[in-house]
Formats: C-alpha cells, sequence, structure tokens
C-alpha cells in the first residue's frame, strides 16, 4: 500500500505543473491571425483568413486550461458545439495531439495551422499568452 501512496503522491507532484501552467496559442509563422479570432478557429466559425484554410489543432495536455482560459468553457460544452456541428454542418472538431512537441510540429508543417501549448515555443508565431 505504501509504494502505491507513494507513487501517487510523486505522480501528483509531478502532473501538477503541467495543470497550472500558461497557454500559449500559437500559429504558423506565415499566418496572420488575431487572437480575438482563436475562439471563432476552434468552434468552426471560422475557416478561412486571407485566403488560407484554417487548421485549428487541439494539444491534449493543455486542453482544460486553454477550454478555462481561452475559450470560456468546459469539455462538455466543447463537446455539444462540436456535435451540434457535425450533424447540422458537416464539419469535424479539431483533430488532437498528445503533446506539444507534436502541436508545434503540425504547426509549423501547416500554413493555416493554429494550436496552443503549455511551454514557451520556438519556431512558430505566438498570437496570446494566456
Amino acid at each position: 500500500m505504501k509504494i502505491n501512496s507513494l507513487s501517487l503522491a510523486v505522480l501528483a507532484l509531478t502532473a501538477a505543473p503541467a495543470m497550472a501552467g500558461e497557454i500559449y496559442v500559437i500559429a504558423h509563422p506565415a499566418l496572420e491571425i488575431t487572437v480575438d479570432a482563436v475562439r471563432d478557429v476552434f468552434v468552426g466559425e471560422k475557416q478561412f483568413q486571407s485566403g488560407v484554410k484554417l487548421a485549428a489543432i487541439d494539444n491534449l495536455s493543455g486542453q482544460k486550461e486553454f477550454l478555462d482560459k481561452v475559450m470560456k468553457l468546459d469539455n462538455v460544452r466543447y463537446g455539444n458545439i462540436w456535435t451540434k456541428k457535425s450533424f447540422r454542418d458537416g464539419l469535424n472538431a479539431p483533430p488532437s495531439r498528445g503533446s506539444d512537441a507534436e502541436v508545434l510540429a503540425f504547426v509549423r508543417a501547416n500554413v493555416g495551422a493554429v494550436g496552443y501549448v503549455t511551454t514557451p515555443p520556438a519556431g512558430v508565431k505566438t498570437i496570446g499568452k494566456f
């Protein structure tokens, strides 16, 4: 029992910084987009910017903080928005990646990409810090 309790305590301590950190909203360096447009991009209301097809990407490691701080939504409400969008407009929710590194790689490789990470990013445009 002590080993399990100790393991849980170590896990909780190592996970705590990621849960309480900052969120950096990022975009491909060539994309001109404002932080005010981010909410519309992530709920499928804004699909193009200056003739470029936008591609939002969710980050599972920071999604709760992003939804709380940037979108002002909880996970259930966000899911409900996309369920309705899927049936009504035939749109799919943004794909998800499991880490900052995966999101950064996606954003760097796609001109219309918009995402978020929990660590200070490099090689992309930071459009907001929350």
